[in-house]
């Protein structure tokens, strides 16, 4: 075939899959319409009120996911069948966000998470799976201008190679994360398909995706267990605000639009947060025995029966004796039930003694408004307040901040007398409710919450900058994952908390599975080389046991200079990239944050905060100490030096800072460089 004769062929070919993309937008907007016209309709096809309602939901819910964004691709690959596979021989599948049909129920574009699309992450030249070409797409503002075949049939396969495949992964980035469905590779593919019994620990240097690979992973077993854990629930869980603002839309986009999405801080809000904790108050009360401690406080408000049960009923005085007390006492204890279960439990056996001496009297079951009058009588009431008392998280948590007494037997052989002190040190109100509660407060109240009742757990947790936890909130999201999986992503380098983890195994064996598998993912496909050589500088002082990340790409820039006046320095820097495409951001130490906005402001550059990721402002301006987990094409580091001294764990930050780029980074510096990247 002559080379204007292929020319005309990928012309013609071009203008079919264009013509295919048309026909599946058609067929979507299709499948949309339908769906709104059956919520508009339902209630009055629906035999009753719950069915109507719950027909409602459904629809309400189908009419989100089928949601079309004409910016983005419908489908992003295809694959052709040899003919000699035994299931799809000589069928054709284009691979895509989502499932789009025909009129006639046939599949224009197979959702990513279907199983024959696993083929297109994991088919190679030496495993073709039976795949004869697999096709990428490439795609501009939603409009398909170009793809490119691989043979695998044959041997070819273009790897990290392709051109297309290239392109997305480098295209500029501004507003929130977006999903990476058209570029996951087969190790991610791995992780994300992993089974939903699985927990596992996803231990990702700064650039491999890992974030991806967990929320793609919740939108995968969502796909798989659609209905189980549409009862169950799918949470999400991020270092804080401006964290879970930036990855919001990437389950959305996937047609995903029930899944629970929060900080820690907000699955602990129980109280409102008021105060702030000296750092080492703070720490204390983050530490794995403050649950032993409060478990202890627990226990010791059960009391012994001291005298027996009088109660009258009208007609007869009922007695129940010591023994029989003592005897359910301790059969409720052993049972080791939530507190406040067990005091229903009390209350419930207490009853059924007196019922069953009724019935012995009566040759008659008492009735149901007996038996409720029995479990409120005063001598029933006054028994179990004294041996089973109400107890709130709050009221126990204040009795330990300021009775010495509680908190030395609490913490007998668990705190010095130094740390019990310290326990109690700062204000504390004479009430619960006049307390001003601090963060930290909030754990332990949770966790105090913990033993009193149940909380409602999830089908799959996501737990994702997961080196940050402490172990009691490590506790927090056990108590919400205890019958469900976890996928916990993080890296130990970018550990920052005072208690942050130095080993995985620990933090899994705080959450529950101590059995989760710890996957390494050091190849980077986001943080060029240059910034990632750059940055790992400072792993041999991190203290930590990580695999050094590695970079595929070898574009990007990485720039760092001395500068006399840092702000003007930066203005000029900022001025420079917003000539480039995509998002800038400047990264300094919190207390620079306000002077570096007023300049750029002055210099006529509008900018963004780090939690406002909808700003149509291409700068934003971010404190340090909120930047972990977010990125941008184009970095400005100001004062690295700052940024270190502003907290004990100052080159752990900055090693965060320094892999926030995935295009450029330029770092700005008056006084000398740190040690490590000095040398």
């Amino acid at each position: 075939m002559t080379l204007h004769a292929q020319e005309q062929t990928l012309d013609a070919e071009l203008v079919a899959e264009r013509a295919h993309l048309d026909t599946s937008r058609e067929a979507l907007r299709r499948m949309r319409e339908r769906a709104e016209s059956l919520f508009a309709t339902g209630d009055k096809v629906a035999g009753d009120a719950y069915t109507a309602e719950q027909l409602g939901r459904h629809m309400a819910r189908r009419v989100k996911e089928l949601a079309d964004d004409p910016t983005t691709p419908l489908f992003f690959g295809r694959l052709d069948f040899g003919e000699t596979d035994p299931d799809h021989a000589g069928r054709d599948y284009h691979v895509g966000r989502r499932h789009v049909t025909d009129e006639l129920g046939e599949p224009l574009v197979l959702d990513w998470r279907a199983p024959v699309s696993r083929s297109f992450y994991r088919a190679s030249a030496r495993d073709p799976q039976g795949v004869a070409v697999r096709r990428r797409f490439g795609f501009s503002t939603g409009v398909l201008t170009s793809f490119e075949d691989e043979r695998l049939d044959r041997g070819e396969e273009l790897g990290t190679a392709s051109r297309i495949l290239t392109a997305e992964i480098e295209r500029p980035r501004v507003g929130p994360m977006r999903d990476i469905v058209a570029t996951i590779q087969p190790e991610q593919d791995e992780l994300v398909r992993a089974d939903l019994a699985d927990s596992i620990c996803v231990q990702g240097a700064p650039g491999t995706g890992k974030t991806a690979v967990g929320l793609h992973r919740a939108a995968y077993l969502l796909y798989l267990h659609r209905e189980r854990l549409r009862r169950s629930g799918v949470l999400i869980v991020g270092p804080n605000r401006a964290f879970m603002s930036y990855i919001a839309a990437v389950l959305p986009a996937l047609g995903e639009v029930e899944v629970e999405q929060a900080t820690v801080e907000d699955l602990v809000a129980r109280v409102p947060v008021r105060a702030v904790d000296a750092p080492a108050v703070a720490t204390l009360k983050h530490d794995v025995r403050m649950a032993e401690t409060l478990r202890r406080a627990v226990d010791a408000h059960i009391g012994t029966p001291t005298e027996p049960i009088m109660v009258s009923d009208g007609s007869f005085r009922w007695r129940i004796g010591l023994d029989p007390l003592h005897r359910l006492v301790e059969e409720t204890r052993r049972e080791d039930l939530p507190y406040a279960t067990g005091r229903d439990r009390v209350r419930a056996r207490v009853v059924g003694l007196l019922q069953r001496q009724s019935e012995a009297r009566r040759a008659e079951s008492p009735s149901d408004a007996w038996l409720r009058r029995m479990s409120r009588a005063k001598p029933v009431t006054e028994f179990l307040d004294a041996v089973w008392p109400a107890l709130t998280p709050e009221g126990l948590l204040h009795r330990l901040r300021t009775d010495p007494e509680a908190l030395a037997a609490a913490t007998d052989g668990l705190l010095t007398a130094e740390e019990q002190e310290l326990f109690r040190s700062g204000p504390v109100g004479r009430t619960p409710k006049a307390t001003r509660w601090t963060a930290a407060d909030a754990v332990l109240i949770d966790e105090a919450a913990g033993l009193l009742e149940r909380p409602a757990g999830f089908g799959h947790v996501v737990v994702d900058e997961a080196q940050d936890l402490s172990p009691m909130q490590c506790r927090a999201i056990a108590r919400r994952s205890e019958h469900g999986s976890i996928t916990l992503l993080g890296d130990l380098a970018q550990g920052t908390a005072p208690w942050a983890a130095t080993d995985w195994r620990e933090s899994l064996a705080h959450l529950g599975k101590p059995d989760a598998s710890v996957v390494p993912l050091s190849i980077g496909f986001r943080v060029p080389a240059a910034v990632v050589a750059f940055a790992n500088r400072l792993l041999p002082a991190l203290a930590v046991d990580v695999p050094p990340a590695q970079s595929l790409r070898r574009d990007g820039a990485l720039d760092v200079r001395t500068v006399e006046d840092l702000t003007a320095a930066a203005v000029a820097e900022v001025r420079a990239a917003l000539a480039h495409d995509g998002s800038v951001g400047v990264i300094a130490a919190d207390d620079m944050v306000d002077r570096l906005r007023a300049a750029l402001a002055d210099a006529g550059v509008p900018t963004a905060t780090a939690d406002d990721v909808e700003a149509a402002e291409r700068v934003t301006v971010v404190p340090a100490t909120l930047v972990k987990g977010l990125e941008y094409d184009h970095v400005v580091v100001v004062e690295p030096a700052a940024i270190v001294a502003a907290e004990p764990r100052g080159l752990h930050r900055l090693y965060v800072v320094l892999t926030r780029a995935v295009s450029r980074l330029a770092v700005l510096h008056r006084e000398p460089l740190p040690a490590p990247l000095a040398g």
